[in-house]
């Protein structure tokens, strides 16, 4: 994102989010530090498997609706990916469970594109200029660098990327297509992992971890190909 002022006037904003950050962390540790780590860990642990069971319970139309659209807000994708097969795989199949999977993700990534290009725009414009920003542009020529960028860098949560990317108006066709060549890559494998492991088969589980580890790998040689691409332009 480009600097909406010159750099004196976005310090306050962003030195404010820090400052709010910083003791917002330092309350979450002291409550931690008062409750017990063990305790705390527990907790959060015994509300997850509670959200999964109740997910669970209700049944797979459910768990894939809430797949495709609790990511909107920031839940993580990949605890869907794994416990979908352990949970429904022996009634509905593997590649039933891999294609509503894939379903959810596709659903989920055209959602939170619209919702930040049309639908959120307007709140979404007025937050970043209340921090000392302006609306992200991309020319059409780097839309495929950043859209490749975004997705193959590790730090920035799956649904910031498509917020960002949506914000950034980046073509809707090739913003899917690329992203969902990433993320269908990674929580296939991920689906497939926690197939292997409900299932004990352990020869499917070692091909699971080793699709993740050439992904991963794969992941790295783009970031590196596109910042020699940058070096030399």
């Amino acid at each position: 994102m480009l600097p909406d002022a010159p750099v004196e006037k976005r310090k306050l904003p962003l030195t404010a989010l820090a400052i709010a950050g910083a003791v917002g962390l330092i309350g979450l540790a002291v409550l931690i530090k008062l409750i017990g780590w063990q305790t705390t860990m527990d907790e959060v642990r015994r509300m997850w498997v509670l959200m999964f069971d109740t997910l669970a319970a209700a049944g797979p139309v459910v768990f894939f609706a809430a797949m495709a659209v609790l990511p909107v807000a920031g839940v993580p994708m990949s605890p869907f990916a794994l416990a979908a097969a352990p949970l429904f795989g022996a009634r509905l199949g593997t590649p039933v469970i891999l294609g509503l999977g894939l379903a959810a993700i596709t659903f989920n990534l055209t959602m939170t594109y619209w919702l930040a290009r049309r639908w959120l725009r307007p709140l979404l414009s007025r937050l970043l200029i209340r921090l000392g920003y302006k609306m992200p542009q991309v020319e059409s020529g780097d839309a495929t660098d950043l859209i490749v960028l975004l997705r193959v860098t590790p730090g920035p949560p799956f649904f910031v990327q498509n917020y960002l990317l949506g914000l950034a108006e980046v073509p809707f066709g090739r913003y899917l297509v690329i992203s969902c060549a990433v993320q269908w890559s990674f929580n296939v494998a991920f689906m497939l992992f926690g197939d292997a492991l409900s299932q004990g088969r352990g020869k499917m589980a070692m091909i699971s971890i080793g699709l993740l580890a050439a992904l991963v790998a794969g992941t790295h040689l783009v970031r590196k190909h596109l910042a020699r691409k940058k070096t030399t332009a």
